[in-house]
C-alpha cells in the first residue's frame, strides 16, 4: 500500500485532537482528514458534505458522512455533542459565516478553523502592481470561479473572535509545507485556529 503524503494542516489538526474524541467535520470533502483522525487518534468521526462526489469518496474510506448543507444549521445535534467541530477550508465559503461558526461552537466544545490568508504578500503584490483579484497557492481560482465568498486575513479573524467573544486557544500559520513564525499575516498562506466560546 502506498503511503500517501499527509498535508501539513491535517498533521497539525491531528496533533490538536485528543485520542478517542468525538469529531464533526463541516464540509469534510473526501474524508481524508476524518480517516486520519480515526486511524491515528481512534476518534469517533462524522462529516457533513454537500458535494455528492466527495461523499462517495468518504464512503470508500469508511467514513461516516451525511449529505447536508452546513448553511442550514446543525439543528439535529444537541449542544456540546462533539469534542471538536472542524471547519478546515470551508468557513470562507459560507454565506452566513457568523451563523455557521456559532453553530459549530454550540455543538462542539472546541472548533478548529482553517482558511486561506488573503493578506499573503503575493496577493498584495498582485493587487498593487497588476490591479487584479489576488491569486496565490491557497487562493488558486479566478475571481469568477472561486468558491470563496469571504476574503479574510489572519488579523481579520483575530478581530472577529474578539468581537464575537470567542477565545483563541491555538494559532498555527502555514506555508505550503511548513509553519510560518515571522510576520504570519504577510507570509502565511493559511491560518489554522482552535477556538472556544468564552464562558459567561
Amino acid at each position: 500500500m502506498v503511503n500517501k503524503r499527509i498535508r501539513i494542516d491535517h498533521k497539525i489538526i491531528c496533533r490538536m485532537v485528543k485520542p478517542g474524541s468525538k469529531v464533526l467535520d463541516l464540509g469534510c470533502g473526501d474524508g481524508e482528514l476524518l480517516r486520519l483522525l480515526a486511524d491515528e487518534k481512534q476518534a469517533l468521526v462524522q462529516g457533513i458534505e454537500l458535494d455528492e462526489k466527495e461523499i462517495y469518496q468518504c464512503v470508500e474510506k469508511g467514513v461516516s458522512v451525511f449529505h447536508g448543507d452546513i448553511e442550514a444549521g446543525l439543528i439535529g445535534y444537541p449542544d456540546r455533542s462533539f469534542d471538536y467541530v472542524i471547519m478546515n477550508q470551508s468557513m470562507q465559503e459560507t454565506k452566513n459565516l457568523t451563523f455557521v461558526v456559532d453553530e459549530a461552537l454550540r455543538v462542539g466544545e472546541k472548533a478548529i478553523i482553517g482558511f486561506p490568508n488573503f493578506a499573503h504578500y503575493r496577493a498584495r503584490l498582485r493587487l498593487f502592481f497588476e490591479g487584479k483579484t489576488p491569486m496565490t497557492p491557497s487562493l488558486p481560482n479566478r475571481w469568477y470561479s472561486t468558491p470563496n465568498l469571504h476574503f479574510l486575513t489572519l488579523t481579520d479573524f483575530d478581530d472577529f473572535c474578539r468581537e464575537r467573544n470567542i477565545r483563541i486557544l491555538e494559532r498555527h500559520f502555514l506555508a505550503a509545507d511548513k509553519k510560518v513564525t515571522l510576520f504570519p499575516n504577510l507570509f502565511a498562506l493559511n491560518g489554522l485556529f482552535m477556538v472556544e466560546s468564552k464562558k459567561s
